[in-house]
């Protein structure tokens, strides 16, 4: 039977970013139950890069995360993952009182700009006055930035098992006998990055969950000639009802935002859902809409809290927790698999993440 210093379970954007951050500090085996990697909540993503995206206590791993996405290394990818964007919150004129908070909750750590949202949006409806500029905010190539991390994590000598599914797992106290689908294997440390199914993966291996819940979020594909431009910002609702970004030319990505709790599943879109969207679409703009071409949904899983889940287990010493990163793991998956990693081995954190506070995101802030 192969026994490994790691398993990480699940190969997704959290499970590939730490499993190459490991490869190269013991023998690691990332088992994943799809046929495809990514196939969940990362293949599906509408991914940019924003520093006020999940609040403060996930900004930290946002901002570290930048620098690393936008220079990555030479021998990790020939171009940065992210490509300018700006977000525009706007809101209608009972809504400056959310702006100022956003305002407040960031002073001092992300450029938030008060702005004229019909400056920078032709066609915006005239009752949305209120609107905040955040400057920096970029699309991020998630496809890239997930199968870099594959090839360095296989680079490194890691092992991708796919239709390897979590079947069971027991710790003997000196180390994990999992049965997969496809057989048995053993390790030292299990981690437990399976996204949607983190709490269903933590009870197959005897660990009590923490609570993580997957909510479904509908994406739509709309095709609109009348698109001002491809450049335009990501449009975001001060009332998290809606946002919609362009997508190339004369193409939007459009959600309402929505968040229906789901048992971890294929997710697919509701029609409602898809209408809501786009009744909320065309109350913001007044552009034409030709077509709906494609639509679809992923699940993006939260702890209680909202916060993610770094950490070992604290009833289970040998169990470690790298989950509940909501709709932000991509956007911090390099600062986070770091964190995790240093965590894990007991190496001293790099300095790209020297300043992170592991402890916001410790699971036994759920065990009583």
């Amino acid at each position: 039977m192969s026994r490994f210093d790691f398993v990480v379970i699940g190969a997704g954007i959290a499970g590939a970013s730490l499993g190459a951050e490991l490869a190269g500090r013991g023998s690691v085996l990332i088992l994943e139950q799809e046929e495809s990697a990514g196939y969940h909540a990362t293949g599906r993503s509408v991914a940019f890069w924003e520093e006020t995206y999940g609040g403060k206590v996930v900004q930290p791993l946002t901002t570290a995360s930048g620098p690393m996405l936008r220079f990555p290394a030479p021998d990790f990818a020939p171009a940065p993952f992210l490509s300018p964007r700006r977000t525009l919150y706007v809101g209608r004129a009972g809504e400056a009182a959310a702006r100022d908070r956003l305002m407040a909750d960031f002073a001092g750590r992300v450029d938030l700009r008060p702005v004229d949202p019909a400056a920078l949006v032709p066609g915006l409806r005239p009752e949305w006055t209120v609107g905040l500029l955040e400057p920096d905010v970029c699309d991020i190539d998630v496809a890239a930035l997930h199968q870099a991390y594959l090839r360095r994590f296989r680079q490194s000598g890691g092992e991708l098992r796919m239709g390897a599914g979590l079947l069971s797992a027991a710790s003997d106290g000196g180390g994990w006998r999992i049965v997969t689908a496809q057989g048995a294997v053993e390790c030292g440390l299990l981690v437990n990055a399976a996204g949607a199914w983190a709490d269903h993966a933590a009870r197959l291996c005897g660990v009590a969950p923490v609570g993580i819940t997957p909510l479904r979020r509908t994406v739509v594909q709309l095709r609109v000639p009348s698109l001002p431009s491809p450049d335009l910002p990501l449009v975001m609702d001060l009332g998290s009802q809606f946002y919609f970004k362009p997508e190339g030319q004369d193409r939007i990505w459009l959600t309402p935002h929505d968040e229906e709790p789901s048992p971890p599943c294929d997710a697919a879109p509701e029609e409602m859902a898809v209408a809501q969207a786009i009744a909320r679409f065309q109350q913001v703009v007044d552009w034409p809409i030709a077509a709906v071409e494609r639509k679809w949904a992923g699940l993006r899983s939260f702890a209680p809290d909202r916060a993610p889940v770094y950490g070992f287990d604290p009833g289970q010493p040998d169990f470690f927790w790298f989950a509940g990163q909501g709709g932000f793991g991509i956007q911090t998956a390099p600062a986070a698999a770091l964190l995790a990693a240093s965590l894990l081995t007991g190496d001293s954190p790099p300095s790209s993440i020297a300043a992170l506070d592991p402890a916001p995101y410790d699971p036994a802030r759920f065990r009583g």
